[in-house]
């Protein structure tokens, strides 16, 4: 039967396609991974009274219990740098774009397995739209992040340019963990319980209450390089570096970053399609 089917150019019904193939049916997917982006940002934030204002207030939340609990309570903490306040902003108005991609891409198979299961189309388009939803969400969070940093001293300069290729790494390397936790909790459902833990453990080490570089140095100075290759760190040093007051762009972390980002994309972009045959069926 199978050779039958191959001489009448018959594929097998949710066969994988080759790589290239899975690249251009995204392609011609992408009206459709767009429209899915808006219309789930526009469903999640109708169903509260304050609408879009959450996506601002969250953060924005966050930052103000955090900095009460780190700035005010624990004033002694060794790494805290005096410049505390608009530290934690950009820390936890970042780390929020990141935290978001991460628990939203794991669950982006296995919530919408309806679709799965009744739609032919690239499943990795499920991933994508969750993080740019997630983006779209980013935009007016960071102009609010930007205004509140703004009023601790912070001025518009040249320099604030760099926050569009700062912006675009970032969401490319969140875009290859999303499509890792995507492929790995359909195969281990449970893990869609443990991501939660596992992004607060990533975001209380990743330099947002404290200086990750300073921390290391008194620890063990032998692990300097971690702090220097930590991908999360490399983005909020250089966002910290370009919005406060007093502080240098680390422009060596671009490539750190840039390192970070497209090795990530294209391990979780092959390591996501391998398994193109498996989503949506049961196991």
């Amino acid at each position: 039967m199978a050779k039958l089917a191959d001489e009448h150019g018959l594929g097998r019904v949710g066969g994988r396609p080759s790589l290239p193939q899975y690249v251009k049916q995204l392609i011609t997917r992408s009206d459709f991974t767009f429209s899915l982006a808006k219309y789930k940002m526009q469903s999640e934030n109708e169903r509260n009274r304050l609408g879009m204002l959450w996506v601002l207030l969250r953060p924005a939340f966050s930052a103000l219990i955090y900095g009460t609990v780190f700035g005010v309570i624990m004033q002694g903490a060794t790494a805290r740098p005096p410049d505390f306040a608009p530290f934690v902003v950009i820390g936890v108005f970042v780390l929020e774009f990141f935290n978001t991609s991460m628990n939203g891409g794991a669950k982006s198979i296995i919530s919408n397995a309806s679709l799965v299961q009744s739609l032919p189309f690239p499943r990795i388009v499920l991933p994508i739209a969750t993080v740019f939803q997630n983006l779209l969400n980013f935009i007016p969070t960071f102009i609010f992040m930007a205004i509140l940093v703004m009023l601790f001293g912070a001025r518009p300069d040249w320099d604030w340019f760099l926050f569009i290729p700062l912006v675009i790494l970032f969401w490319i390397f969140n875009q290859g963990v999303a499509f890792i936790f995507a492929r790995v909790t359909v195969h281990f459902r449970d893990l869609s319980q443990v991501t939660p833990f596992i992004s607060r453990l990533i975001f209380y080490t990743s330099g947002v209450f404290f200086e990750l570089k300073t921390m290391v140095e008194k620890i063990n100075p032998a692990l300097q390089p971690f702090a220097d290759w930590q991908p999360l760190n490399n983005v909020l040093a250089i966002a910290r570096g370009i919005l406060m007051k007093g502080r240098d762009v680390p422009y060596d972390y671009f490539w750190h970053l840039s390192i970070w980002a497209f090795g990530i994309f294209i391990i979780g972009f092959v390591f996501f399609w391998q398994a193109e045959e498996r989503y949506g069926r049961d196991e």
